[in-house]
This record gives structure tokens, sequence and C-alpha cells, in this order.
């Protein structure tokens, strides 16, 4: 199935995938992920924040047990991210339908909206509208690089964006969730092992840093009588790096916006985005607080630079999220065979991160990634690792459905 896939978003320049949330792309893999619901008699729904569900059984009647991922991408982001997860578990289906198997529980699965937060900027935007983590108004509010809000978009998209919001009686249906995702690392590899287990998810977050200086003529305004926003930009990109290093943590600025962006004009405002992950929370806040810090002395100084000024606001933030210990066991335990599979931690944050932060029984599956890149167009999984991977979802479901 992930053939069928790999040419929607595709850039031929690069094999990279840009799936927007709620562009074309995106449109049409949720039409895939309807007929492929439909193909299996499966009921499909969708709920007030655009999350799809395929249901065997009626969660109606008791709390199921609910697999998948998302469809969207990072721009120029790899295949395996996101659909590997939604792929397997309608390949589990198959498998569990070919072995008779007729789940005591209602079995779900579902593809969550905006997962990556490449359009607008927070991530998990289907996910944590869903629990009441992200407030209606606020996603509504948020603009994509073109100045479109979610409103305007999910207008277009013929949806009523007066509906987002939480849903309980959406999540009250899902009594579990375990998402398979690719390894966006090499644990696996170390370990020779095909299938791990998800012990948990990192502290995360992003935060936009706002330079504003003033845009003027490149050629005729002195060095001296510059506010240029670039400078203190400049200064924020090694001491990110290096306040990771020194407390073993990781940071990256990966998105810098420029205006007016012109190469003959000096800037005006620079903004840019930082991601920041650790395992303990205090460093990736005292991390933070740093380069604030450093960033709001941007203008202190004299002479060029000196009418800068910095602004700093929080985008998202996820704290620890550890995995329902009984179930990752009981996963580790299925999955291993006679020896348990690996359970290892991740800085990658993921819709089962959100529904665990709100006290949904939630667990994760990562399939073997044999270079550990990912968010790349080297992202792959061997067919091989695929296969195995969806083996043990389905005895994972068929042991949880029982």
């Amino acid at each position: 199935m992930l053939e069928e896939l790999a040419r929607t978003g595709r850039d031929p320049a690069t094999n990279g995938y840009v799936r927007d949330a709620w562009s074309p792309p995106d449109l049409e893999l949720r039409e895939w992920f309807a007929g492929e619901a439909t193909r299996r008699g499966l009921d499909l729904r969708e709920d007030r924040n655009g999350n799809l569900w395929a249901w065997w059984g009626d969660p109606a009647r008791e709390p199921g047990v609910v697999t998948g991922s998302h469809l969207d991408s990072v721009r120029q982001g790899g295949a395996y991210d996101g659909p590997l997860g939604v792929v397997s578990a309608f390949a589990a289906i198959d498998v569990l339908k070919n072995r008779d198997f007729f789940p005591k529980r209602p079995l779900g699965v579902a593809c969550f909206t905006d997962e990556e937060g490449a359009r607008f900027g927070v991530p998990c935007v289907g996910s944590r509208l869903l629990t009441g983590m992200l407030a209606p108004e606020r996603a509504l509010a948020l603009k994509d690089d073109e100045g479109d809000t979610l409103a305007d978009v999910l207008t277009k998209a013929g949806r009523d964006p007066r509906g987002l919001g939480r849903d309980d009686e959406t999540l009250a249906q899902v009594g579990a969730f375990v998402e398979l995702h690719v390894e966006q690392g090499q644990g696996l590899v170390r370990l020779g092992r095909p299938v791990g287990v998800a012990q948990a998810i990192w502290p995360h977050g992003r935060w936009r840093f706002d330079f504003r200086g003033r845009a003027d003529h490149a050629g005729t305004t002195r060095l001296a009588d510059r506010d240029d926003p670039m400078l203190p930009f400049a200064r924020l990109v090694p001491a990110a790096r290096d306040a990771a290093a020194r407390r073993d943590i990781v940071a990256t600025i990966g998105k810098v916006r420029v205006s007016p962006n012109n190469a003959n004009a000096v800037p005006g405002l620079v903004s840019a985005w930082l991601d920041a992950r650790g395992p303990d929370e205090a460093d990736v806040r005292a991390l933070v607080a740093e380069l604030t810090a450093l960033s709001s002395a941007a203008g202190s100084g004299t002479g060029g630079g000196a009418g800068v000024t910095a602004e700093v606001s929080e985008e998202s933030w996820t704290p620890l999220v550890d995995f329902d210990h009984g179930l990752r066991e009981r996963l580790a335990a299925v999955v291993g065979g006679g020896t348990p599979a690996p359970i290892l931690p991740t800085g990658a944050g993921h819709d089962a991160g959100i529904l665990a932060a709100a006290g949904v029984p939630a667990a994760m599956l990562f399939v073997r990634n044999p270079t550990g890149v990912s968010h790349s167009p080297e992202e792959h999984a061997e067919q091989a690792d695929c296969q195995a991977g969806v083996v043990a979802l389905a005895s994972v479901l068929e042991e949880l459905c029982r």
C-alpha cells in the first residue's frame, strides 16, 4: 500500500514529500484512507476536528482498541513517517481476517490530522484539539506562510471551523491506542532487532524568536547606523548548539523567515523557530531561558544594532510522556515472543504521546530504520522489517481484542 501513496505530494526534484495539512495532497490521502476503510467494510467517521476513524465493530458499545498514525508530512520529508503506521494498521486487519479472528472489542484505525505541524507551526493539531490540549480559538487563528488561517483553510475544505474543540464522545471510544512508527534513530539497528516498543517521549517544544530592527539600504547605510536583526539571530544559532551540548540535550533552529528578504537591503525582521528536546524538562526550560536572556540583550549595546528588539513566544510544549507501563510490557512480551522486544526512549513527538498525556492507555511500536535518518527523503525501512512490524502489530491487536 505504501507504493500506492508514493506519488502523492512527492517533489520530483528532491524525492521528498510535501503533504501539508488540508492541502490537495493531504485531501487526496484522506480519500485514499476512506477507500481503504470502505474496501474492508469498516465504518468510516470523521470527528469534529478532522481526524479520521475506521471501525471494525461499534465503539459505542464499549471503548475499542485503536491503531494508526498520520498521513501529512514535514516539508521535504520521507515516505515512512506517518504513512507506515496507517498502512500497517490496515494490513494488520487483513492479517487478522486471514486468521479468521473476530475481535471481541471494537477495533479502529485512526488517521490524525496535521501531526507534523508543517503548515501552521503547532504539531499534533488533530489530537491536541481532540483531547482539549489546544484551545479551538488559538487553533483557528493559526496562520500558514501565505497568511491563511486554519479557519480559512477548513472553510475552503468544506469543514465547519466552529465545530473544533475537545471531543469527549470520540475520546471515550478509545480504550487503548497503539501507534506503529518507523524508528527515528538507530536504536534497533544497534540491537539487531526489527521491531521495538517505545518507553517514553522526551519533553519537547517549539519557540519563536522575532528580532525586529529597521530595513534599510545595503549600500548607503553605514554599519554603525544599522539596526540589523540578522546579527542577534546569527549569535542565537551557535548559542543554541552550545547550550544544548552543555546540558546533553538537543536544540535545532531549522526554520527562518527574513523580511523583506532582499539581497540589497538590511532586513527589518528575522523570525527563527527553536525546537528543543531532552530527557529532563528542567534542562530544556533552562536552555530556552538562557537563549531568551541572550536575545533580550540584542539591542542593549551601542552603535550598529542598538535599536534591535527581540520577542520570544512559546508555540507548543509537550511534557514528558511515560507510556502506560503495563501496556508497553505486554506489547514487548507479545512482539518479542520468547525474548521481550527492546524498550526504547525517543525524542520524537507523536499523537500517541498526546493521547497518553490525556489519560488514554497508549503505546508505540517502532520498526527498524537502517540509517536512522528521518524527516528527510533518505528515510527508509526494509520491506522485511515493515512486514515484521505488520505481523507484530496484528499479534498485539489480537491480544488486546480477545
